[in-house]
């Protein structure tokens, strides 16, 4: 953790994510809140080895942690921990028998390892998100952070309509809740052809504050995340997730949350 940033009191840090809690990582790493700057280099670091960042990769599932982290107030925007700050995050691409094995480590210590292929693979290592949760409004506002700057399009407002209706439980869209807020953005951005006029994403997630504006939330499950997934897919012609959107944040979160 960074010099200088207020911490609230232990019992509340014990909402934070924490490495031991998505990773199979021991020692002082895993005890460590997941903090935003190591998202961000995780990022970097996958992009630059990678030529992208790995879709429910390492640095996708660090970003929706550390965006619940700072949205419960246990870490700060601009806070990394030691072992990230000090000792590096490194993603290498080995290539044995025709295969590249793809590592990423943080501060010396394995987070992931797998066979890179054409699809983006699973974390080897993730294990379970432990007692903290995350909900479908914290995955929510967390896209709101990755991707904030995205014009809302249909798809969006549709991924966000499916999380409504699963975080609820009821079929159809509330008055004046986030999915309704989504739906007329978009319609909105339709009609709207300036594109730095239109409405994004950051402004319906963020402005809503998403968990709030829900009036039940609850964990997300696999099966949470997959129907957002096809809400938003099947609403976009290439048929494909945004990065870093809400279907992303909620796979992400999902496999935050899923056993071990």
């Amino acid at each position: 953790m960074s010099q200088g940033q207020p911490r609230r009191p232990q019992a509340e840090d014990d909402e934070s994510i924490k490495y031991g809690d998505v990773f199979q990582v021991s020692g002082e790493l895993a005890d460590k809140p997941i903090a935003p700057q190591d998202a961000a280099a995780m990022q970097a670091a996958e992009t630059r080895a990678l030529g992208r960042t790995q879709r429910g990769g390492p640095a996708a599932v660090m970003q929706s942690a550390a965006t619940v982290n700072e949205n419960r107030g246990v870490v700060g925007h601009y806070d990394a921990t030691d072992a990230a700050g000090d000792q590096g995050i490194t993603v290498s691409d080995a290539e044995v028998g025709g295969r590249h094995i793809i590592t990423e480590s943080i501060g010396g210590k394995v987070v992931s390892q797998y066979v890179r292929s054409n699809t983006a693979p699973a974390p080897a290592r993730a294990k379970a998100g432990g007692d903290n949760q995350v909900t479908i409004g914290e995955a929510l506002e967390a896209s709101a952070l990755s991707a904030g700057d995205k014009p809302v399009e249909q798809s969006d407002a549709a991924a966000i309509q499916a999380a409504e209706i699963r975080a609820t439980g009821r079929m159809q869209v509330m008055p004046g809740g986030v999915a309704a807020k989504a739906q007329a953005a978009a319609s909105q951005n339709v009609r709207t052809m300036n594109e730095e006029s239109k409405t994004k994403l950051g402004d319906v997630l963020t402005a809503s504050d998403a968990s709030k504006l829900l009036p039940r939330d609850k964990p997300v499950t696999r099966e949470d995340a997959e129907g957002v997934i096809g809400a938003e897919i099947r609403n976009k012609p290439e048929l494909a997730t945004h990065p870093g959107g809400v279907a992303a944040s909620m796979a992400a979160a999902a496999r935050l949350n899923q056993e071990k």
